[in-house]
């Protein structure tokens, strides 16, 4: 029962926060134009680690099936003589 009165007392406290905040802090207004370049900035970023990660994973996979063969070929002149 106790802590139903202390969770109401604290809700009531933390809806009534912003209100008491909003004289002594003042917003700071971003242009349309930033928002625009950060989500395109992070679009192009995204897009560089995409490519740069599958190129490494295409040579790192290709270094290995290159690896495999000579080892299947290993295996078949071993059998062969």
């Amino acid at each position: 029962m106790a802590s139903d009165k202390l969770f109401t007392l604290v809700l009531i406290f933390l809806c009534n926060l912003p209100g008491a905040l909003t004289d002594s802090v003042s917003c700071y207004r971003i242009d349309p134009a930033v928002i625009a370049g950060i989500i395109a900035a992070d679009l192009v970023l995204t897009l560089i680690i995409v490519v740069l990660t599958y190129k490494c994973a295409s040579s790192q996979r290709q270094k290995i099936d290159d690896a495999n063969k000579v080892y299947m070929n290993v295996r078949a002149n071993c059998k062969s003589t």
